[in-house]
């Protein structure tokens, strides 16, 4: 076994990084109970929000939600992929906070 992965081989492929920037690849359930981190469900984790799906609330509602979870301001959250679809992928610039779900540090180099 090698000592320099962060991660065992073949987990946490439902994110990734871009130098300083967290890439998380999402499926997202709208109109739930409340705002939060779902299972993971392959190579993507469930993000549950209570807005519903209409005139881009729930986009918005769901870039705030993940504003407040990794302590960023908005606009450093963007969607890449996925505007208008319950999969997305989803940009997080310079994340002042790493939520506690998964493992979600870079790769040791």
């Amino acid at each position: 076994m090698s000592g320099t992965a962060s991660h065992k081989e073949g987990s946490a492929r439902w994110y990734r990084w871009q130098g300083d920037t967290l890439i998380l690849y999402c499926k997202i359930q709208t109109r739930a109970g409340k705002d939060a981190f779902g299972e993971l469900l392959g190579d993507q984790i469930k993000l549950r929000i209570s807005a519903a799906p209409v005139d881009g609330k729930a986009n918005a509602h769901l870039i705030k939600f993940l504003a407040n979870e990794f302590a960023v301001p908005q606009h450093n959250i963007s969607i890449i992929k996925g505007e208008s679809s319950k999969q997305k992928q989803i940009s997080i610039s310079k994340p002042g906070r790493l939520p506690e779900l998964a493992d979600l540090k870079p790769a040791a180099s």
